[in-house]
């Protein structure tokens, strides 16, 4: 200090002012986490179905779904129906299939769903007719808002149409609309709706190409 100026010598001491200031101020700051699970409150969700109901169906679907032992897909088709599920003719349903609430699924003719795959139906699913479902996909109606302290739960429904292809390990979230005779790459998450005859692929999936062309990924419908 005995070589600086007293103009260097001032500067110096306002800088070391601030810094304490600074400091001062990041320690009264009350830092809070962002989610606060113990405020999380779902009471408000319509669950669809008495509670009841709900219980006897995660039993039956313990025993006859999610399951790997090879019962008739008819059987299978049959219980989706006597909980509430719309099914068309010649659908067919492996083993190890996980559906929330069969009374918010609608499924229509000659679809496949394969092994392992997630039907999160917390809001409805609504799945056309010649869709392929493959293995491990997942169709996600729920979310939660990680802005809000109290997680709030989000859901929105999800629409396959007819003639399109969800390859295995892809991801649906809610609100997403699946267009006629697209084609969701194995391994895909998709978050906006695609587009009718399109291709896409990737985390998070954007249009491929097909035939030398561009195909499609369209924003959420209005």
């Amino acid at each position: 200090m005995e070589n600086l100026t007293e103009e260097e010598t001032c500067k110096l001491e306002k800088l070391s002012a601030g810094r304490r200031s600074c400091l001062a101020v990041c320690h009264s700051v009350n830092f809070k986490p962002t989610v606060n699970l113990k405020s999380y409150d779902n009471s408000d969700f319509d669950r669809g179905a008495p509670r009841w109901k709900e219980a006897l169906w995660i039993l039956v679907r313990g025993l006859f779904l999610q399951n790997p032992f090879p019962w008739p897909s008819k059987l299978r088709v049959a219980l989706l129906r006597t909980f509430g599920a719309t099914i068309g003719e010649g659908v067919i349903v492996r083993a190890n299939v996980n559906v929330s609430f069969p009374w918010r699924l609608t499924i229509g003719d000659h679809v496949w769903i394969g092994e392992d795959v997630g039907i999160l139906s917390l809001a409805q699913v609504t799945i056309e007719s010649n869709v392929c479902i493959s293995q491990r996909a997942y169709l996600c109606t729920g979310s939660h808002d990680f802005r809000r302290e109290d997680f709030k739960l989000k859901v929105a429904p999800i629409t396959i149409r007819t003639g399109s292809w969800i390859a295995a390990a892809a991801f649906i979230a809610p609100g997403v609309e699946i267009g006629s005779g697209a084609t969701v790459s194995a391994g895909s998450v998709v978050f906006e709706n695609v587009a009718p005859n399109s291709l896409v692929r990737g985390n998070p999936a954007v249009a491929a190409e097909i035939g030398g062309q561009r195909s499609e990924v369209r924003g959420n419908a209005e």
